[in-house]
């Protein structure tokens, strides 16, 4: 369990997994643990600012391989988790999912990953649209990915999942989505859970 200094409910906060991903990938690779990555620097060279403490908390969880739940307020940085875990995957030549509940938020981060990565790195798998499909970046709706995962798709070289808005977990009709996707990953996929209003963090976590 590790915290940013906060100031009420609205306080930024990181709570990480207690069980490390390790375990085989698809090719007999596994992930690394323990210790910062030597080209941290590099990835965060993007960044025209310094992070806070719950991000840099949340970047040695991931390079520690434990999956990540950030609960932070809106606007506060959140994102740059996700993105080091996307670009981390795409160094070791591995594929990385970042889900979202409603199509708008999945066309939005498509736009802003394909700024990052070309329009040949990016996809973008909602109902309404079906873009590269295979690329090492996908922007998907969570219900897509269930339905990859129970259509029994290869997904041994997929690296991190991005769960963006996991409060959807306490939705009545489509919380089970995102119940079935945490429990029927491999435990090879780091997970970064993302909310800006979840209010039991640490009894998600």
């Amino acid at each position: 369990l590790a915290r940013a200094p906060s100031s009420g409910a609205l306080g930024r906060r990181l709570i990480t997994g207690s069980a490390p991903v390790g375990g085989p990938l698809g090719d007999g690779r596994t992930c690394e643990t323990g210790g910062v990555r030597p080209d941290r620097e590099a990835i965060l060279a993007r960044y025209p600012f310094p992070l806070d403490r719950f991000q840099l908390d949340a970047l040695d969880a991931l390079d520690d391989g434990r999956h990540v739940v950030v609960a932070a307020p809106t606007g506060s940085g959140k994102t740059v988790v996700a993105e080091y875990a996307i670009e981390v995957a795409v160094r070791e030549g591995l594929r990385s999912f970042y889900t979202a509940p409603i199509k708008a938020l999945s066309n939005q981060k498509y736009r802003d990953l394909s700024q990052v990565y070309g329009d040949d790195g990016v996809g973008l798998l909602t109902g309404d649209n079906s873009i590269n499909g295979e690329a090492p970046v996908v922007v998907m709706t969570t219900e897509v990915l269930r339905n990859m995962i129970y259509g029994g798709r290869d997904l041994s070289d997929l690296a991190a999942v991005v769960l963006d808005e996991v409060h959807y977990l306490q939705d009545a009709y489509r919380g089970p989505v995102w119940e079935e996707v945490i429990i029927h990953l491999a435990r090879s996929v780091q997970i970064v859970a993302l909310s800006a209003t979840v209010s039991n963090v640490d009894e998600l976590a």
